[in-house]
């Protein structure tokens, strides 16, 4: 059995822009709201940062939601 893994950068990338945008915020709002750099966001919702675990608490901070939520698999619907 071939179990296909999704790429975990991608994957909290998608998380990420998902509920950022569904709380309206910018990726500068977020930034500010974290005490991150926008262009460290900007990467990360390009799924090019290996983000720490720190800021993973963090942004889910920032956004008022739990940092599991950012790592949730992505269902056929939301993937398009």
């Amino acid at each position: 059995m071939n179990v296909s893994i999704p790429d975990p950068k991608e994957l909290f990338a998608f998380n990420l822009r998902r509920l950022r945008v569904a709380v309206g915020l910018s990726q500068e709002e977020l930034a500010s709201r974290a005490g991150l750099h926008r262009t460290y966001i900007s990467s990360i919702e390009r799924g090019q940062r290996n983000i720490s675990l720190e800021n993973i608490f963090i942004i889910a901070t920032a956004l008022g939601a739990q940092p599991a939520e950012l790592l949730e698999p992505i269902s056929q619907t939301e993937d398009g």
